[in-house]
């Protein structure tokens, strides 16, 4: 492994919302990421935002704003992340509190882990959970 650094995240997951500010205000305070920064255009458009989760960073942006990374995405089907969390059923309950759809309730899997899955507001699926890949020095 070359360049690591302990403090960024070597994988990002990047999506594109329709409405991106719905999006952050579901993923900060239903499924408890942070905002790590958000980026306007003059019409209030989402060009870029990092949300923090752990030591992880999802990236989001608003669709039809031009570029090449929204003409890529434009056919795109949903896209599923998985986030690592202590309390998966705190995590669960709160996500409930704030009307997300889960996919899967609070289970506890075979290798180990006990995750829940959800859908957001558009689609994309997002897995919450206790399994956390070990990645070799």
């Amino acid at each position: 492994m070359t360049g690591t650094n302990n403090t960024r995240p070597s994988i990002c997951p990047t999506l594109l919302y329709a409405d991106a500010k719905a999006a952050i205000r579901q993923l900060t305070e239903a499924l408890g990421f942070t905002e790590l920064s958000v980026y306007e255009g003059e019409d209030g458009t989402v060009l870029h935002a990092e949300l923090v989760q752990g030591n992880g960073v999802v990236m989001l942006g608003s669709k039809g704003r031009g570029g090449v990374f929204d003409a890529a995405m434009k056919n795109a089907g949903t896209t599923g992340v998985y986030v690592v969390v202590d309390d998966v059923d705190g995590h669960h309950a709160h996500a409930v509190e704030h009307g997300v759809d889960v996919l899967m309730p609070p289970t506890d899997q075979e290798y180990g882990s006990r995750d829940y899955m959800a859908r957001d507001l558009e689609g994309n699926v997002w897995s919450f959970g206790t399994y956390a890949p070990e990645i070799p020095a």
